[in-house]
């Protein structure tokens, strides 16, 4: 994102809902959306996600801290004032205007002439490839449309900014895998900076330029969908996106050594400072599975399970120390059935694959 603009810029902003016990919905956040950019935050319920989003749409106010926009400040400013536009779960369209009708409200709101409310209707429409269903209202649509009237009512204004709160958890899941291409592809045309909340790894992955992962009103770790996924700076991080093994070992300069003794060899670009005892992660989909050879030196495993998922088998097996561990691994076209339960395997990883967390 280099020689871009910073977009929004949230300074040490704290929200803090007062009851017995003060609550910290967002705890000392700070974190810069670049121009242009599809940022998502991403995290569990309750983490402090959409909090943050309301604050810089201006549904609530920081009980300290700065929201910046465009290098100015928005804390004076009401939500109709700022120069922003949100995308909620519920659509919340109006059922007795037609499509056409809900894009060109707001417009007309902000009063805008027919000409160009008329102009900026037809250009929405074109955008959200829905020209044929202008005429009709919103329970002559599927969801799906209904979500592409939505987003195409909020854009419609040309705001800077574009807040977007889990607007696809109520469609399908193939419908929801659509719309995750087709805003991707919305935000790249328009040039609007996004700024997205979701609590689903993959729509993040999916999407985003870069991501900030949530929990508890923090900002835990934040960079592009690679770093995150690859590069995970704890457990949490780990665990939230994608599916992860977590094994205990005792981290020397160039090996994790596990608790049973078994050796796995690190990469050189291991730090002195992680030396001691830590976790190691290792993806399901970094490991190769062969057939044991009966060397006991080797760092084995017996399979539980096997699950089919069409794409991708998952192996679920138990290590020799008893730890439970998963392989992914993608199916050949004649099925993969090399393996079966209860068969001693043979794993191999790659020493660039082990990731040396904090806890």
């Amino acid at each position: 994102m280099n020689n871009i603009n910073e977009s929004i810029n949230i300074q040490n902003v704290l929200k803090i809902y007062k009851s017995e016990t003060d609550v910290y919905a967002l705890n000392d956040v700070s974190l810069v959306v670049q121009e242009n950019e599809f940022f998502t935050l991403l995290g569990p319920s309750g983490c402090g996600k959409t909090t943050l989003l309301r604050l810089i749409a201006g549904f609530e106010h920081p009980t300290s801290g700065t929201i910046l926009l465009n290098k100015k400040d928005l804390s004076l400013l009401p939500p109709n004032k700022r120069p922003v536009n949100t995308v909620f779960q519920s659509y919340a369209l109006f059922p007795h205007m037609t499509v056409g009708g809900n894009i060109a409200f707001g417009l007309e709101m902000l009063g805008w002439s027919k000409e160009n409310v008329s102009k900026a209707v037809d250009e929405m429409l074109a955008l959200v490839k829905m020209e044929e269903l202008k005429n009709r209202r919103p329970s002559e649509i599927s969801g799906g449309q209904q979500q592409r009237v939505a987003l195409a009512r909020a854009l419609a204004p040309k705001p800077e900014v574009l807040l977007l709160d889990e607007p696809l958890s109520a469609l399908d899941l193939k419908l929801r895998k659509q719309m995750q291409i087709e805003l991707k592809r919305l935000q790249s045309e328009t040039g609007i900076t996004f700024v997205f909340v979701t609590h689903d790894q993959e729509e993040a992955l999916t999407m985003s330029d870069r991501i900030a992962v949530m929990d508890k009103g923090k900002i835990l770790q934040f960079g592009t969908p690679r770093e995150i996924y690859h590069h995970p700076e704890n457990r949490f991080v780990a665990n939230f996106i994608g599916d992860s093994n977590f094994l205990s070992a005792t981290i020397e300069e160039e090996h994790a050594i596990l608790s049973d003794g078994t050796k796995l060899a690190l990469s050189s670009k291991n730090s002195s400072a992680n030396i001691g005892k830590r976790s190691i992660l290792i993806r399901p989909e970094h490991v190769q599975m062969v057939k044991s050879n009966g060397n006991n030196g080797s760092f084995q495993g017996k399979i539980s399970n096997i699950v089919y998922f069409g794409t991708d088998t998952h192996f679920h097996l138990e290590l020799k120390n008893g730890d439970e561990f998963t392989i992914r691994k993608q199916n050949a076209p004649d099925g993969g059935k090399e393996f079966e339960i209860g068969a001693t395997v043979e794993l191999r990883i790659d020493k660039g694959a082990i990731q040396i967390l904090r806890d």
